[in-house]
C-alpha cells in the first residue's frame, strides 16, 4: 500500500536524511520525500501502516525537531 502526505520539512538535507532513515524502518518497502512539493511517500504493508507511520514520525522530529508530518 502507497500513501501521501504533506511534511513540512525547511531543507533538502535533511529532505533526504530523513528519507534514508524512513526507508531503514522494517515494513517499508520505498520511501521518497519531495522537498519542493513538501510530499512524503510511503509503501509499506497494509496491516503495519499505522506503527511503521508512528515510527516514520519519530525519526522526523529526531532529524528536525521543528518538521511537521501532516496526516
Amino acid at each position: 500500500m502507497q500513501k501521501k502526505f504533506k511534511i513540512e520539512v525547511d531543507c533538502a538535507n535533511c529532505a533526504a536524511k530523513i528519507q534514508a532513515e524512513i526507508e531503514k524502518i522494517d515494513g517499508v518497502q520505498m520511501a521518497s520525500v519531495n522537498f519542493l512539493l513538501q510530499k512524503l511517500t510511503i509503501e509499506a504493508d497494509e496491516g503495519a501502516f499505522d506503527e511503521i507511520l508512528d515510527k516514520a514520525e519519530k525519526v522526523i522530529k529526531k532529524i528536525e525537531p521543528d518538521c511537521d508530518l501532516i496526516r
